[in-house]
């Protein structure tokens, strides 16, 4: 920093001839470059030492570039301040400017170490496998909770900068002397935003839903794509977005499919004849599961649940890995089951059945239907006869 200084003071020297205001924009202009050609080559410098065989560090450093040339900015600026011939007020106004940047550099500064922590805990829990429901825990507690944490770094940082003004610090002391009424107006004001933000901290500690959950909202299935800090996305089977409040998930209830297990059961109806055969049925389900690559050999079951007037009800159970895994299993129970059905019972399938009776008083023929009602029209013979 002695040697900067002591360049700049040359510097000074040299353009000496130049009236104070010039000269001092070119040393700051000059101080500003210098920080960028030092940024660049310590940037080109780490790509260099660490972008081949430490990947993970190269990527820290990579999130830091934007924090680290600010930095150097405010350095350089904070050496040359002195050298740079400048009348007391403007030395002032830059002075003051420079402790803003401070401020907003220790901000930055503190959300660039959460989100970097947040990140290197985060590798040890991978979204994109299978079984990952302690990962979803863990990425929906810290997102979140990392979320609200933002927001507070940012409202303090702003706070800090607005103090070093005389008249926000004047004003900030009568706010207070005023602020009970102003209080209450402020917090009706701010209720919804305020109870999104409760929500999402009750959220994170309780986690009635996690990232990748599939829940059931609206009567719409889908999966919780994002959770910000006042409201959820969930991403529909359609691929639409639905957006909602953070406080639905802790005012209304909703369906979880994955809330302790990403396992789900499958139920599969068919509605077969009263001649059907349950026992081949049963053993062609299992048949069909256990060639199935989406069962997860836990639970497989057939059973009559219902009897109506036309059909049996036959429920079909199987079990999966997960809720797509569930759907796409009991899509593939009904096509096979069908097919199977189709060609080797083709009795088993639905029909309608109605009773023919001659009156023969009238000559007429009575068909009862399956549902009781009467039709009455002449036999084909007597049709034959009168044509």
């Amino acid at each position: 920093m002695d040697s900067l200084r002591l360049a700049l003071t040359y510097v000074k020297d040299w353009l000496s001839w130049l009236p104070n205001p010039v000269a001092a924009v070119l040393i700051l202009a000059l101080a500003v470059v210098i920080a960028l050609a030092v940024h660049n080559w310590l940037r080109k410098l780490t790509r260099r030492l660490l972008a081949a065989r430490y990947p993970n560090i190269f990527s820290i450093f990579t999130q830091m570039r934007g924090l680290t040339r600010l930095g150097l900015l405010v350095l350089a600026m904070i050496v040359a301040l002195p050298v740079a011939p400048l009348g007391s007020d403007t030395s002032l106004l830059v002075a003051r400017l420079l402790l803003i940047a401070i401020i907003c550099l220790v901000g930055w500064a503190s959300i660039t170490a959460l989100h970097i922590a947040a990140d290197i805990y985060l590798r040890r829990y991978r979204l994109d496998v299978d079984d990952n429901l302690l990962a979803r825990k863990h990425n929906t507690q810290v997102r979140v909770l990392l979320r609200a944490i933002d927001a507070v770094l940012v409202l303090l940082t702003v706070g800090a900068a607005l103090m070093t003004f005389q008249e926000v610090r004047q004003y900030g002391v009568s706010l207070f002397a005023s602020a009970g009424v102003a209080g209450i107006v402020a917090g009706l004001a701010a209720r919804p935003v305020l109870s999104n933000l409760i929500a999402g901290v009750q959220l994170a500690m309780t986690q009635p839903i996690r990232l990748e959950d599939a829940v059931i909202v609206e009567n719409e299935w889908g999966n919780i794509e994002e959770i910000n800090s006042t409201y959820v996305v969930v991403r529909l089977w359609d691929w639409r977005r639905m957006i909602l409040p953070l406080t639905y998930f802790i005012e209304k209830p909703f369906q979880n499919w994955t809330r302790d297990s990403s396992a789900l059961i499958g139920t599969a109806m068919i509605y077969v004849d009263y001649r059907a055969p349950v026992g081949a049925m049963r053993e062609k389900l299992e048949d069909i599961v256990k060639h199935s690559k989406l069962w997860d050999g836990r639970v497989v079951n057939l059973a009559v649940t219902d009897a109506k007037e036309q059909t049996i009800e036959v429920r079909c159970l199987a079990s999966a890995g997960t809720a797509g895994q569930v759907f796409d299993l009991r899509c593939e129970i009904r096509e096979k089951m069908i097919d199977f059905l189709q060609h080797e019972h083709p009795s088993a399938l639905p029909r309608q059945r109605a009773e023919l009776a001659v009156d023969k008083d009238s000559a007429n023929l009575r068909i009862v239907a399956g549902d009781g009602a009467h039709h009455s029209e002449p036999p084909r013979e007597l049709k034959a006869g009168r044509n």
